[in-house]
C-alpha cells in the first residue's frame, strides 16, 4: 500500500470536507486522505429524526450572506435542494421585563421601536465621540462604553444565541475583530462604519437595496450538507474512518502522521479541527502550547413535540439575557423556521439549556431537564397541555468560547505556519465558530495548497443578528 499523499487532511467536519471538495475540484487526481476519528463525518453537524419528527443535535442552518458557502451549494448542486427562512420574514425576540420583545432587523425599525428608550437612543449617537478602549475588553464592557448600559441585555441575547457565552468574558477583539478594527482606525464605530458604506457606494456601478439574509438548510436536515460533501470521498481510500491520529511531525519538507493504522507520509498537513483537538496534536511540534485550551460551553437541547392546536408566536424563537433569571437559553421554533420537521398534525419546537454560564445544569436527568424546561418555556409562550412528544440531545462536542487572550492564540498560529510552510490550520474555534466561518477559512486553505503563499484575511465586519 502506498502510504505516501500530497495531502493529509486531518479532521472529517465541515472543514475538512470543504478543504477535500475544494482540492478534488480543482485536481480530481490530487492524492489526499481525509482521516476521521469517529464512525462518521460532518463532526458538529448531526440531524436527528424520530417518529415524524426532524430535529439538529448541532447547527440548525447558516445564513446565505458568505460568498464562499453559496459557491459550495452552487458546486456541489445543493442550491437545487436547500430551503431558505429569509430573516426578513420572519421575526425574533428577546425575553426582556418579563415579556417576549420582538427586534425588528432593518436599522430604521430598530430605531423606531420602542426597546430603550429615547434618551438611551441619543447615547448610542455618543458613540460617535467615545475613545477608544484600551487593552483587551469584554464585549459587555466594551457596548457599555460604546454605546450605553441600555443595550446590555441586547447584546447579552446576541452572544448567548451565537456562543452559548458569557459576554463578560468574550472578548470584542476576539468575537468581533472588525468592529474592534473600525474603532481604532476612525476613532468610532458609526463614522467608521458611515465612511465604509460611502467608499462601498463609490465602487458600485448602482445602488442595490438592502438585503437582509436567509437561514439556509435541508429538507432532511443539515446533516445533508456533510452528506453531500463526503460522496466523492472512497471510503478505505481516499477517508479513513475510525482512525486516530496519535502524532504530527515534520518529516524533510513534509509530515509524518501516525495514525491506529499506522505510520502515512504526506507533502501537506492540514489540521481541521476543532480548536481544542488541533492544540493537543500541536503541542508535540510546539510546547509552548502543552496544556493550553480554549474555553468551551456546553448545551443540551430539549426537543418538545406537541398537536398543532398549541400556536406558537411568528418568527424563529427567541433568547433570554442573564438578568431574567430564566432555566432556558432560549427556543429554536423549528416548525416555524422550516417545513415538514414534525408529523402531520403536530409543530415542535427546541429548549437550549447550560451554556458557558450554567454547566451545572447539564448534570440534571433526562426527565428532570426536560421537566424544568417545559416548565419554563410553557411560562414564556402561554402554553397549555403536556407535550405530545420529548426528547433530550447533550452537545457531542463544546462550543469554543473566543475569550482573553485568544488572539494571541491567533499570532501563534501564524507564527507557526509561517515557520511551516506544509502546515495548515482551520477548523471549529479558529477564526470563528459559525458554519460560514469554516467554510470560509477553509477555502482559503484550499487556495493556499493549490497556488502555495500564505493569504492573511482582513478582519471582517461582521453583520448582527439575533
Amino acid at each position: 500500500m502506498n502510504n505516501h499523499y500530497q495531502t493529509i487532511i486531518l479532521g472529517g467536519g465541515l472543514s475538512g470536507l470543504t478543504v477535500a471538495h475544494k482540492l478534488r475540484l480543482a485536481k480530481p487526481n490530487h492524492r489526499l486522505l481525509v482521516i476521521e476519528q469517529s464512525g462518521r463525518t460532518g463532526g458538529v453537524i448531526a440531524t436527528y429524526r424520530e417518529a415524524g419528527y426532524t430535529a439538529e443535535i448541532g447547527p440548525h442552518g447558516f445564513l446565505d450572506n458568505c460568498p464562499e458557502s453559496r459557491q459550495i451549494l452552487a458546486e456541489t448542486g445543493l442550491e437545487r435542494e436547500c430551503i431558505k427562512a429569509p430573516l426578513i420574514d420572519f421575526v425574533r425576540y428577546v425575553y426582556l421585563h418579563g415579556r417576549l420583545n420582538l427586534i425588528p432587523q432593518t436599522p430604521r425599525k430598530i430605531l423606531m421601536a420602542p426597546l430603550i428608550p429615547w434618551h438611551a437612543k441619543l447615547r448610542v449617537v455618543a458613540e460617535l465621540w467615545q475613545p477608544p478602549l484600551e487593552g483587551e475588553p469584554t464585549v459587555a464592557k466594551w457596548i457599555a462604553h460604546r454605546f450605553g448600559p441600555s443595550l446590555l441585555p441586547y447584546a447579552d441575547a446576541v452572544y448567548t444565541g451565537t456562543y452559548a457565552g458569557d459576554f463578560d468574558r468574550l472578548t470584542i477583539d476576539s468575537v468581533m475583530p472588525g468592529l474592534r478594527a473600525l474603532e481604532k482606525e476612525h476613532g468610532s464605530v458609526l463614522r467608521g462604519a458611515l465612511r465604509r458604506l460611502r467608499l462601498k457606494r463609490k465602487e458600485q456601478s448602482e445602488k442595490k437595496p438592502f438585503r437582509m439574509p436567509a437561514m439556509t438548510s435541508f429538507p432532511n436536515g443539515m446533516a445533508r450538507l456533510p452528506e453531500r460533501l463526503t460522496e466523492h470521498l472512497r471510503v478505505g481510500e481516499d477517508l479513513f474512518l475510525n482512525t486516530a491520529v496519535t502524532s504530527l511531525q515534520p518529516l524533510g519538507g513534509g509530515w509524518q502522521v501516525e495514525t491506529t493504522r499506522g505510520a502515512l507520509q504526506a507533502g501537506n498537513v492540514v489540521i481541521a479541527l476543532p480548536v481544542n483537538a488541533a492544540l493537543r496534536l500541536l503541542a508535540a511540534i510546539d510546547p509552548a502550547v502543552r496544556g493550553r485550551a480554549v474555553p468551551e460551553a456546553w448545551l443540551a437541547t430539549v426537543v418538545l413535540g406537541f398537536p398543532d392546536r398549541v400556536k406558537l408566536p411568528p418568527g424563529f424563537g427567541f433568547l433570554t439575557p442573564e438578568c431574567e433569571s430564566r432555566f432556558a437559553l432560549g427556543a429554536l421554533f423549528s416548525s416555524n423556521m422550516f417545513p415538514g420537521r414534525a408529523p402531520e398534525g403536530h409543530m415542535v419546537f427546541e429548549v437550549l439549556v447550560g451554556g458557558r454560564r450554567h454547566p451545572e445544569r447539564l448534570e440534571l436527568d433526562d426527565q428532570t431537564l426536560t421537566r424544568r424546561a417545559f416548565d419554563d418555556v410553557r411560562q414564556i409562550l402561554g402554553i397549555t397541555g403536556e407535550p405530545a412528544y420529548s426528547t433530550v440531545f447533550r452537545s457531542a462536542g463544546g462550543i469554543p468560547q473566543l475569550e482573553r487572550n485568544y488572539p494571541a492564540l491567533l499570532a501563534w498560529r501564524r507564527n507557526l505556519l509561517a515557520a511551516h510552510p506544509s502546515l495548515h490550520i482551520c477548523g471549529f474555534g479558529w477564526e470563528g465558530i459559525g458554519l460560514n466561518d469554516m467554510m470560509k477559512h477553509a477555502t482559503r486553505v484550499a487556495e493556499e495548497l493549490l497556488s502555495p503563499g500564505r493569504r492573511e484575511a482582513e478582519a471582517e465586519l461582521k453583520g448582527v443578528y439575533f
